[in-house]
């Protein structure tokens, strides 16, 4: 091992790298598990069924007022939680100019907390990375609801036009990208939250990480909402 990196990884111990495992490889599974389908359909994979079920219904209505709502209220969304996730990268920086101070608090909760202070630096960069892959999620959610809205005022304004049903087909698959870049963005806020909880220690990190993906199982595979999309 490069004495360089033998040397970063001396001050953290064996179940910090669990922890960090745990919560890198949890992070993707789950996601892998929502958006792709198998015997059991996630609430995610369900839910895009009703969107493109939208867009049909949409290409025969001749006022779509309500159609460009309802895409409006999805963008504010997105926009919400994309200055939500530059606040919390904010904040999160701010706090690495204060690593000190948050030494010193956590020595007056247990003396076992007590770390080098690279060891909360490295800490507090992994919440803002997360946070930072949630912030360009986000952005680009945004920026796909609004080519869905593009596509939505391209479709004809005839259901029996010969191209309506491919661009309300077309709009139904932007919609759904977006929606999945936005859940997506969600996700990576749930698992920066478990690395908040690092700096509490390995193992409030690895409780957090398994509660983090216990509530997105339930949400998207044992939940009121999805007994409720299957039930219409």
């Amino acid at each position: 091992m490069p004495p360089i990196l033998a040397q970063l990884i001396a001050p953290f111990g064996m179940w910090d790298g669990i922890a960090l495992a745990l919560l890198l490889l949890g992070w993707p599974l789950i996601g892998y598990w929502v958006e792709h389908e198998g015997k059991r359909r996630s609430t995610h994979s369900l839910i895009a069924d009703y969107r493109r079920r939208w867009m049909q219904e949409m290409l025969h209505r001749e006022n779509r007022v309500l159609d460009a709502n309802i895409l409006a209220t999805l963008r504010q969304g997105a926009a919400f939680f994309t200055s939500a996730s530059m606040i919390g990268i904010g904040g999160s920086v701010a706090l690495l100019g204060k690593t000190d101070a948050l030494q010193s608090i956590a020595v007056d909760i247990s003396t076992d907390l007590y770390a080098p202070k690279m060891v909360w630096e490295t800490k507090l960069m992994l919440v803002v990375l997360i946070l930072a892959s949630a912030f360009l999620k986000f952005v680009w959610s945004h920026r796909l609801f609004g080519y869905c809205a593009v596509m939505l005022a391209a479709v004809p304004n005839d259901a029996d036009h010969p191209d309506g049903v491919r661009y309300a087909e077309k709009s139904a698959m932007l919609n759904t990208y977006a929606a999945r870049s936005f859940n997506r963005g969600l996700r990576a806020m749930y698992f920066a939250l478990a690395a908040l909880s690092w700096l509490l220690g390995a193992w409030p990190m690895i409780v957090v990480t398994l509660f983090t993906l216990a509530v997105l199982y339930r949400r998207e595979f044992n939940s009121q909402s999805r007994a409720a999309l299957l039930d219409i």
